[in-house]
Formats: C-alpha cells, structure tokens, sequence
C-alpha cells in the first residue's frame, strides 16, 4: 500500500510540475497587445502599419494593432471618459489636446525623451528640429510628441517669373518694386485664401511683423506682455496690409474666395504668389497642370528689421501629433513604439514615401527628389530659428486667433484702420491675461 502511494505522489508531483512548465510556456507565447490609433488624413497610416509590422519582428511577444480612419476622435472620445483609451494614438482634429493635458489624461514624455534615441547617439529629445517639442511643453513636462511638419511661406509660379524676368525678391524694397511689375502686366501680385483670413493672419501679419520686430517681439505677444501686439512691429505689419489692398496688390475678389478657389486662382496663372503651407502641393496635385512649378520663397527681409531673415514658420500637424494616453495598458511599449517610430530610418521612410517634411533631423534632405518640397527642406535646414505659430496661439489661446482672424478679414475688407486692428487683438489678450481661469503658457 505505501509503495503505491509512493507511487501515486510521485506522479502527483510530476504531473504539478508538468503543469507548471505548461503554463509557464503558454505565457510565453502570449502576446501584449498594443493598440496605435491614428488619424488618417493625406498621409494615410500604410506606413504606421509596415512600422507595426517590424516592431513586432524585433519584439515577438508584441502585437501591433494598427487603425485608423478621417473621424478616429468621435471613436475614441467614449473611450476617453471610459478610461479605456488605446496604447498610444494620433486623436486628430476634433481632440483638445490642452484640455486633455490639464485633466491628467496624457503621460508625460520626459523620462523616454530623456532616454537613448532608437538608430542614434543622443537623447530622443534631441533628434528633433528645433524647438519643436516646446509647443507641447506643460508646467516643465512635455506632453505632446509631433511628426508631421508644416513650413510656412509665400510660393511663386516659377514659369510665370522666368517668362517675365522677374527675380525672387529678397528684401521688402525688391518686393515693392516687383509688385509695381506683376500690376503692370495686368496680374495680381497677390491672392489670400479670404473666407479663411487665418491665412492673411499667418502670411501678411504674423510674418513681416517676425521680419520686422524679431522673435523678442513674437515671443513677447504670445506670451501676453502687455502692449505687445500693438506694438511698431505688429502695428507696421498691419500698416502693410492696407498699404497692399490700396495699391491693389491683392487679387480683386479674393475675400470672397475660400482656399482652393484662391490657389485654383495662382495656378491659372492670375496672381504671381500665394500664402500657404507645405501641404499646398498635395493639397492641389489633382488640379496642378503638369507643367506647373510651383517654388517656395521666403518672407522678403525687412530691411534694418531685428528679425532674421532665415527665420521659418512653421508648425507641426496637429491632425498627426501622438500622445501615450494615461490609462493606456501598456505606456512603457507605448513610449518605445514611439522612439522606434522615430528612428531615423523610418523618418526618411516616412518623408521620401509620402514627400512630407517630419519634425525629424536629417529626414529629409538628399532623398527628396522633389524639387517643390526641396524649397522648404532647404529653408528649414538654413534656418537659425524655426519659430512654431498654430501651437502656440491658436490651440492654446483659440479665442485670440479668432480675434486676430477676425481683425485681419475687417483690415482686408477696409472697415478698420490698422491702429484698429491691433487695439483689437490687444485688447482679447488683455482678457485672457486677466482671465485666471485661463491656464497661461510660456513660450
């Protein structure tokens, strides 16, 4: 009897331990599933997937699970409040990412930006342009990682100036000149997206008055100094306005105008130059005729201005900046996912496979072929400053780009003088100063 209990204990405990091993190597072969939501605009998300796809190469015991569509916030906002956000994701148009941050929705990104960078020999945080990643910088923390990059500036029908002879102009004196050039052969000098005066506001206002008072001046407006957008350089910014609608610079009828109206418009060859962002050849390429070049200038130079003229706007694409949700399951996989996105192979994939400019040092340059894009890599790379504009006033202070939109479109339509316009903006910015309910930024 006890030889056969003996027995049967022994094969007790080969059996528990034969469970143990069992278990132990199902866990093994279990997954952590990530979840990467993402905004799925131009740019589509087949790169996000083929990333997916080797970062589970290089971790096998993660599956990525990528999606993605045009309206992805009205799903994920349920899922917010739920407390059941995904991993890591690209919320899109639609998110209030600053409201989020002050709620204590988003992980700070500090520790990881603070770590080794994917493919390079320096700190993640370090291998992206500029001052990028203060535009989503919150009491010390950054919250807010952008990829996608927009640079701003005025673009010129290149056949159009070599048929005439008419040289890029680099300081506001040529520009004057060249103007009086293009109204004599019976073309407007220029055409604005009108029924969205935020474009007057970024490439006539916002731009000369950099060129003209420097970056002490921007810097001293969008951190609400008093007195500071109505001072000389904001003030003469506004001044040039009106100067410009006088003399009939700006198209005829292009208030009325929305933005491809007004671009179909420069294409046709009826105004020499247009205010846009880099996304204005992808925007246009299905009505572009194939003989078109279109060329990217900068802001003319104020002469005896404070502002450098290499100075560029820019901005990243709201629509694609990416966040580690606070109740994601997996942050630590969430915040290398987003490190080895940002490897500098998979920046040059990105920008090369989808002609984009990325927030990513050395991700464009040599391998972008096309020349309209060259025009905005070779200003962003000899700039001495890239000076972000949406970031810093329109998602943190909605209510002065409003007013700014706002007062532009009358200076445009002659209902206010330009001490006006600027008394206007100062005064919203007054309000908010005073607002205490208001969180204020530093930029």
């Amino acid at each position: 009897m006890r030889k056969i209990l003996r027995v049967f204990t022994i094969l007790m405990i080969v059996s528990f331990l034969w469970l143990i091993t069992f278990a132990l190597n199902i866990a093994a072969f279990e997954k952590t599933d990530l979840e990467v939501a993402s905004f799925q605009g131009g740019y589509g998300i087949d790169w996000l997937e083929k990333i997916g796809k080797e970062y589970e190469e290089l971790h096998p015991n993660v599956k990525v699970k990528v999606w993605g569509n045009p309206r992805v916030w009205e799903q994920l906002r349920p899922r917010f409040v739920a407390g059941t956000p995904p991993d890591v994701c690209a919320p899109g148009w639609g998110f209030d990412f600053w409201a989020a941050i002050y709620e204590n929705k988003i992980r700070p990104l500090d520790e990881a930006l603070n770590s080794k960078a994917y493919d390079q020999d320096e700190m993640w945080k370090e291998i992206f342009i500029g001052d990028l990643l203060a535009a989503g910088k919150w009491e010390g923390k950054h919250y807010i990682m952008p990829l996608f990059l927009n640079v701003f500036g005025w673009w010129y029908n290149k056949a159009l100036f070599e048929k005439n002879g008419w040289e890029v102009p680099k300081t506001w004196s040529e520009l004057l000149i060249l103007a009086e050039k293009i109204k004599g052969r019976g073309i407007a000098p220029f055409t604005t997206q009108g029924i969205y005066p935020d474009y007057a506001v970024f490439y006539h206002f916002l731009y000369p008055a950099l060129r003209i008072g420097g970056l002490k001046a921007f810097k001293d407006a969008v951190n609400l100094k008093p007195g500071a957008w109505k001072n000389a350089a904001f003030l003469k910014s506004a001044q040039i306005i009106r100067e410009f609608v006088d003399k009939g610079y700006f198209q005829k009828g292009c208030l009325g105008m929305n933005h491809t109206e007004a671009q179909m418009e420069w294409l046709a060859g009826r105004a020499a130059i247009i205010g846009c962002g880099s996304w204005l050849q992808s925007e246009m390429v299905k009505v572009t005729p194939e003989d078109f070049e279109m060329r990217y200038m900068r802001v003319p130079a104020w002469e005896g201005g404070a502002g450098d003229p290499t100075t560029v706007m820019a901005d990243s694409d709201m629509a694609t900046n990416w966040i580690v949700p606070m109740d994601g399951k997996h942050s630590e996989i969430a915040f290398d996912f987003l490190k080895f996105m940002t490897s500098l192979k998979h920046a040059k994939m990105i920008a090369t496979s989808k002609s984009a400019i990325l927030t990513i040092k050395g991700s464009g340059g040599e391998e972008i072929t096309d020349e309209t894009l060259l025009g905005t890599v070779k200003a962003l790379t000899e700039a001495k400053k890239t000076v972000m504009v949406d970031s810093v006033i329109g998602a943190v202070y909605p209510t002065l780009k409003k007013m700014q939109a706002d007062a532009i479109a009358a200076l445009l339509g002659k209902e206010i003088t330009p001490e006006q316009c600027v008394e206007k903006i100062e005064k919203e910015a007054e309000r908010i100063r005073g607002d205490k309910t208001i969180p204020k930024h530093l930029f």
